[in-house]
């Protein structure tokens, strides 16, 4: 899977020395409901097609993008963007973690359902590496009116850097490192998805393992079990929105992947002790 990655970066890298455009999505307007809001940096570049998107602008708010080959789209940490998928397109996306960078290739065709291709890969990080102090100068020129030419300066030092790591030596992966690999992607999937209705069966599936396997990965790893971390990423983001939207409490809870909002007031009250409707009034 490393060789499928580092093909395509390498291709967009010596195909472009240079982007068309360059979108940097932001977070001062509320998100459309079923946005992509997760609370780490992410790039996403398209590879073929035309990649229809919502972002917000700081004129215009919430408009409408055709992200095309050659563009890149950034989204730092808790900003947003909405995807229509309703033309062809193939995109890789970019997804820098605490602890790891994930990427994912996916392929759509218009007018289907679902993703005709889907690949997906994490490699493990640490604090430290150049690429942390890339991604801070990049959420930090999101916030600056003049982006050119540091931009662009940025972005391919980081799309260079992430390919770097990616052909790192491996020669020997263990069966312990791979299974590491495996458990980050999955946490990864599980921040881009708790809004959706996600449980240990579709994720399995979705990562070509028994239901069975993916519990013990969690206990063993994560020692916490599936359904807890999923809780735990759902809490958390509910936390992010009731101190920074006005949304009514119900769609709190849908946004956050509750559909029934009894159950999302008890979970919540359980874990942090508090109400939702009692912790928006104390972080205010």
């Amino acid at each position: 899977m490393t060789v499928v990655f580092n093909s395509v970066l390498e291709a967009l890298l010596s195909e472009r020395e240079s982007f068309n455009q360059i979108w940097f999505a932001g977070d001062k307007v509320t998100p459309p409901q079923f946005s992509y809001q997760v609370n780490f940096p992410r790039l996403e570049l398209v590879v073929s097609g035309e990649y229809l998107n919502q972002i917000e602008d700081p004129e215009l708010g919430i408009t409408e993008i055709k992200v095309m080959a050659g563009d890149a789209l950034y989204i730092p940490p808790n900003c947003w963007n909405k995807p229509s998928w309703d033309e062809d397109c193939s995109v890789l996306s970019l997804l820098f973690g605490r602890r790891q960078v994930g990427f994912s290739l996916v392929s759509k065709h218009k007018g289907d359902s679902g993703f005709y291709d889907v690949q997906k890969y994490s490699i493990q990080t640490r604090t430290g590496h150049a690429i942390d102090n890339i991604l801070e100068a990049l959420n930090a020129l999101a916030r600056e009116p003049k982006k050119k030419p540091m931009d662009e300066h940025l972005l391919l030092a980081l799309l260079s850097y992430s390919n770097a790591m990616l052909g790192e030596p491996n020669d020997v992966i263990s069966p312990k490192k791979r299974s590491e690999d495996l458990y980050q992607g999955i946490c990864i999937y599980i921040q881009e998805n708790f809004h959706r209705n996600i449980d240990r069966t579709n994720i399995a599936n979705r990562f070509n393992i028994s239901p069975n396997h993916l519990s013990r990965m969690f206990r063993q790893q994560g020692h916490m079990t599936l359904a807890d971390y999923i809780t735990w990423v759902r809490i958390e983001r509910a936390k992010f929105m009731l101190k920074k939207y006005t949304f009514r409490l119900t769609e709190v809870a849908t946004r956050c992947g509750f559909q029934d909002v009894n159950y999302f007031y008890r979970v919540f009250k359980n874990k942090t002790t508090y109400t939702p409707s009692d912790y928006r009034t104390m972080i205010k």
